[in-house]
């Protein structure tokens, strides 16, 4: 077929990109680890599982990529993939990266130069999720059970955005190969406003009526946190790292991406707050 794979088919952002897609009569093929039966586009994918690669590649001439989960070194896994993908002709490829990279994470920016080398390839690089402050996410988790967020950022602002402005955002280099400027392969998506733990925090507790505290940390604190939640120990002081830039003010930034490439603005985290507000309303014990 001709068409886009989807990879990570089945999680927040993928599924809503294959939402928009459908909607637009683009053929899609789903890829994911457990490939949902009762869906004639849906394919097995494993990035550990290199056998999978081909097959969900043949056919298709469009990739949304979005690299293995819980690792700072996704070279190794998705260089070979992209060489498939080169040998059979994929046309685009639309990277979901990432705006907030790890000072160590020198892999995750070797995949991006990767894809950026090749024309007609694109890279997005997202900021942080809004949707990392539901559940199961540990910073949702902790907001729901105890109406608490830990955090090593300290003041620091994110420009936070909704995962279905992402999608957005990619269904419209998707569904056309051709359309994008050819000599722009990186796209910074961001919200249209940065906001600190606290500022978010305000948000939540006003559209919920639930008061949510910020409790400052420390990095090797919260790199404990991520391993409890069952983060590798590599990955859990990576994500903790990232804390120290944005306490830094490397991540205070926002673009005019979302709206450049779709023709409206992105979500505010206000308007994302009050369509999630009753997932945060099921508190739990107060932590001893």
């Amino acid at each position: 077929m001709t068409g886009v794979l989807v990879t990570g088919g089945t999680g927040k952002t993928g599924s809503a990109l294959v939402e928009l897609l459908r909607g637009s009569g683009v053929p899609v093929r789903v890829a994911s680890r457990r490939a949902s039966a009762g869906d004639p586009d849906a394919v097995r994918f494993d990035w550990e599982d290199p056998a999978t690669h081909p097959v969900a590649l043949r056919g298709v001439d469009r990739v949304f990529l979005v690299p293995p989960v819980n690792t700072v070194d996704p070279m190794p896994l998705v260089g070979s993939f992209l060489d498939e993908a080169q040998r059979l002709g994929v046309r685009r490829v639309v990277l979901l990266g990432s705006a907030i990279v790890s000072p160590n994470d020198l892999s995750a920016l070797e995949l991006a130069a990767r894809v950026r080398a090749r024309p007609g390839w694109v890279v997005l690089r997202a900021s942080g999720f809004m949707q990392n402050f539901l559940s199961p996410h540990p910073v949702g988790e902790r907001i729901r059970r105890y109406g608490e967020i830990r955090t090593a950022a300290g003041d620091g602002r994110v420009g936070w955005i909704d995962v279905r402005d992402i999608a957005a955002a990619a269904s419209v280099l998707l569904a056309d190969p051709a359309v994008g400027p050819s000599d722009q392969r990186d796209y910074l998506l961001t919200g249209p406003k940065a906001l600190s733990y606290q500022e978010a925090a305000a948000i939540i507790t006003a559209r919920t009526g639930r008061p949510v505290r910020v409790v400052t940390i420390g990095t090797d604190e919260q790199a404990a946190n991520y391993r409890a939640a069952g983060t590798s120990a590599e990955f859990a002081a990576a994500i903790a790292a990232v804390e120290d830039g944005i306490r830094a003010g490397r991540e205070d930034q926002v673009s005019t991406a979302v709206l450049d490439l779709t023709g409206r603005p992105p979500r505010t985290f206000a308007a994302f707050a009050q369509e999630y507000a009753t997932q945060w309303a099921g508190g739990g014990s107060p932590e001893r």
